[in-house]
């Protein structure tokens, strides 16, 4: 008789038959062996956009490579799961990304990540190997990154030994460049990330940068300019345009570049409250620098002056290309990779960059007077977690977007409220 619990085999139970047999009751269990093996899943779940196209893991074989998902081999935690450092019978070291069945936005980070990168290959992404849709369990399998992310190295958000010389900056720019490219204008439908920032950029062992964490990516058809959806990204990083009218286009994704490509630079993070109130803010720090023809201020001073100040100095100019105030004077990706390679001067004129401190202004006031005007600005925490070999400390948020359907830039919407 099959037993359920059996140590050979798991079971469902199908069916339970009771009858009375010589003054004693008797119990039949009839039982079905589940469907766990590649074929049969990608069968059960061939719903899910993308999973035909990775490798089908079972439960067994990841928590055999995690030792158990055991917490000495967890690497990052997220507000929809963990991610844990693992090895596959085969040797190769991954890193495995087990997302909350008991989320919803857990569950629609999987299937958007499935969806957004399970067919695309580039030098400058992650590469997804495959997942795990056994039973309640949604589980992304990547390859492993040895040197963490920007966050963790470069930033200061963990300790780190890597020393970031100017070549290897210029690399890393560059880099994540050419991916954003590739995600915006190669592949079909265009994918706009949504969430560009230090924590989600991955260094391998040779520092080549890669572009993490699809999970609020959005696909761009070809025919449309735009997608209206809720908003979602990282205060610091969050293009002002699209917090504000929750319009989402590919130049959202470019200002997010633009703020990262100053952080690379500069050595520090977006924001940093400790410092005095006319520094605390990077971008309006180094667009009051640019006004004033002294740009080269803000250069990482660890580099000791190891560096060429005139190649520094063309990098923070296509930051601020990049944060341009109004988004249609941001230029595309591939122009910006040309900028950065020397292929295309940076001579035309730049204008004042959406800034975070107007931004962070207008929420507050908004917030103030959401009763009267009903734009509430609720923050809800979101996934930050990095696929390397630490956790992500930038906390991403999503918020309901402040209705504003005007076609003014956001600087003029600021004077305007005011």
């Amino acid at each position: 008789m099959c037993l359920p619990g059996s140590s050979t085999a798991s079971f469902n139970i199908k069916r339970l038959i009771w009858f009375n047999c010589r003054g004693m009751t008797c119990f039949f269990f009839t039982c079905k062996k589940r469907d766990t093996s590649a074929k049969q899943i990608i069968q059960k779940h061939g719903d899910i956009p993308g999973v035909e196209n990775v490798r089908i893991y079972t439960y067994k074989e990841l928590r055999s490579a995690t030792e158990d998902f055991c917490l000495t081999n967890k690497i990052g935690e997220g507000g929809f799961g963990s991610v844990f450092k693992g090895k596959l019978k085969d040797g190769t070291v991954v890193a495995i990304k087990v997302l909350s069945s008991e989320s919803r936005q857990g569950v629609r980070e999987f299937l958007n990540e499935l969806t957004v990168i399970s067919s695309i290959v580039h030098e400058n992404l992650v590469t997804l190997y495959g997942c795990c849709v056994e039973g309640d369990h949604r589980i992304l399998v990547y390859n492993y990154l040895e040197n963490n992310s920007l966050a963790q190295t470069l930033l200061g958000g963990g300790r780190s030994d890597i020393q970031f010389s100017w070549r290897t900056r210029c690399k890393i720019c560059i880099g994540v460049a050419r991916g954003l490219a590739f995600l915006h204008e190669e592949v079909r439908p265009h994918i706009v990330h949504r969430d560009i920032k230090a924590s989600n950029i991955l260094l391998d062992k040779d520092l080549t940068p890669k572009i993490s964490d699809f999970g609020l990516a959005k696909l761009l058809p070809a025919n449309m300019t735009h997608v209206s959806t809720r908003v979602a990204g990282t205060i610091g990083y969050l293009a002002p345009e699209y917090a504000v009218r929750g319009q989402l286009t590919r130049r959202a994704d470019i200002y997010s570049f633009g703020v990262l490509l100053l952080e690379i630079v500069s050595g520090r993070c977006n924001t940093n409250t400790r410092l005095p109130y006319e520094d605390q803010f990077l971008l309006e720090r180094t667009w009051t620098l640019y006004e004033r023809g002294e740009l080269v201020r803000i250069v990482d001073t660890s580099l000791n002056d190891d560096f060429d100040a005139e190649e520094a100095c063309r990098f923070l100019r296509v930051g601020l290309v990049c944060t341009q105030d109004n988004p249609k004077l941001r230029p595309s990706m591939s122009t910006v990779v040309k900028m950065m390679t020397g292929e295309k001067k940076v001579d035309l004129e730049i204008t004042k960059p959406g800034l975070i401190s107007d931004f962070m202004d207008l929420k507050v006031r908004n917030h103030k007077k959401a009763g009267e005007e009903n734009a509430s600005l609720g923050l809800t925490p979101l996934e930050g977690s990095s696929l390397s070999s630490g956790s992500s400390t930038h906390a991403t948020v999503s918020f309901t977007a402040i209705t504003d359907r005007s076609g003014m830039s956001f600087n003029q919407q600021i004077k305007e409220k005011n």
